[in-house]
Order: structure tokens, then C-alpha cells, then sequence
């Protein structure tokens, strides 16, 4: 199988004395563009600065999350003014249930699904009932291209920097794994709906069969919020 996150996030010529005003001008537009933050689902992040670039399982290598902050209290640090609670109200999303003090953020999963060009959509409620664990969720053809669809809530705090990892088996060998990064996520009254980076599944005899896999999506503090077990079926293309 291919697929899975593998990473995302080129300077002019010198000449004469106009040839180098273009290139201030455009070092200091790059440098004006490098300087603004991006906002992420509802959160504002700096971007990261050049050269920290290595990451381990999808999070920069020598990063330390900060301590966990309420909702509550992040708003209430500028009670006294009302523009900016406001403000803050705004970009975190939150509800009147999450201003609690509680401090660990939670993530509800409501649905899995599956895109493909074979079949469309086929989507599953979560959690799965204890008769479908163990059962083949969806069946795909052989060379044939899909991504996964997940449907979740964020609750009661920011949860920052989600990650998937998800590893796939045949009998008991493990054939392929990927991961990737979703985001930061604050609590919002509408559900978040995410797809997965598209995979593509393997051809020939060999790779036909059924195949057990683990997905799994924690947060930069390496909290676990799902490890779901499902199993699919790869069939022969059609002719």
C-alpha cells in the first residue's frame, strides 16, 4: 500500500542594480509572509521557523508542549475587555459547557468512513458494534485508490497537535504503515469532518486477501483518543 502523510509545509539571481532591487523587494515580501501566523482550525500558530524541519512521528523533534490552560481561564484573562473576550470566544469555538475549568481536552469519533472511486462512500458509526468487530468493513479491488474519512468532536479544550498512525497486517505481518498530522482543533458546536491522505492500495495475486489494521490518533502530549481495529478485504481488478 502506498500512501500516508510523508511530510508538507525554493532565492533570485544576481545582475545589474535593478535586477537586485527586485530581489530586496522580494526577500523582504518573503520575509513580511514569514512573519505572519497561520490560523489552524480555529487556533493561531506561529509557523515554524526555517530549519526545524525534523520531525518524529509528525511533530518537530525537541518539541515541548506547554502546560494545558482551561478555556475558561485563557478567556477570563481579559474579562475586562470585552472586544477581546469576544474575540477569544470566537476563534476557540467553544460552548457554554466547556467553560468549566476542566483542563484535559477530549475527542469524540463519530464515524469512519471510506472514499473510493470503486464504491463512493461507505461510512461506519463509532464505535463499532461488538458484532461487526473482527468483520471486513469495506471491500476495495486492487490497484484501485481511496482515502479515509473521519467524522469527530473536540471537547471541554484545545487539543493540539493531532496525529493518526495507522499500520496494516496481513496475517501476521505488518505490509505497511503511515502517518500523519490533522492538526489543533478547538471545541466547536459543528463535528470536524478530516480525510486522510490517499492511499492506493497494492496489485497483484500476492496481494489479494484480507488484511487486519490499527488506527490509532493521539495528541503532541501523546494522549490516545481512538485505537480502532478493523479489518478490509483487497479483491482482483476488473477485467
Amino acid at each position: 500500500m502506498e500512501g500516508g502523510k510523508r511530510g508538507e509545509e525554493a532565492g533570485p539571481s544576481s545582475g545589474g542594480s535593478s535586477s537586485a532591487c527586485v530581489g530586496d523587494q522580494r526577500q523582504e515580501k518573503q520575509k513580511e509572509m514569514g512573519e505572519k501566523p497561520s490560523e489552524v482550525h480555529g487556533v493561531v500558530q506561529e509557523e515554524e521557523e526555517e530549519g526545524e524541519d525534523q520531525y518524529d512521528d509528525g511533530v518537530v523533534a525537541g518539541y515541548v508542549p506547554g502546560p494545558l490552560v482551561s478555556l475558561k481561564e485563557q478567556i477570563e484573562k481579559d474579562k475586562d475587555d470585552d472586544s477581546l473576550r469576544r474575540w477569544k470566544e470566537k476563534l476557540l469555538g467553544c460552548l457554554e459547557s466547556d467553560l468549566n475549568a476542566q483542563m484535559e481536552p477530549e475527542v469524540k469519533f463519530h464515524s469512519i468512513g471510506i472514499i473510493s472511486d470503486d464504491f463512493g462512500e461507505i461510512t461506519t458509526p463509532l464505535p463499532i458494534d461488538d458484532n461487526q468487530s473482527g468483520h471486513v468493513l469495506f471491500t476495495l479491488r486492487e490497484g484501485s485508490h481511496y482515502r479515509l474519512k473521519l467524522t469527530f468532536s473536540v471537547l471541554h479544550n484545545i487539543v493540539s497537535g493531532l496525529t493518526y498512525t495507522n499500520t496494516v497486517w496481513k496475517g501476521r505481518l505488518q505490509v505497511d504503515q503511515s502517518k500523519g498530522m490533522l492538526g489543533t482543533f478547538a471545541p466547536h458546536q459543528e463535528p470536524y469532518v478530516h480525510a486522510l491522505d490517499e492511499e492506493t492500495t497494492p496489485s497483484g495475486v500476492l496481494a489479494r486477501g484480507t488484511y487486519s489494521a490499527k488506527l490509532k490518533f493521539e495528541d503532541d502530549d501523546k494522549r490516545c483518543y481512538l485505537e480502532l481495529n478493523y479489518s478490509f478485504e483487497i479483491k482482483r481488478a476488473a477485467r
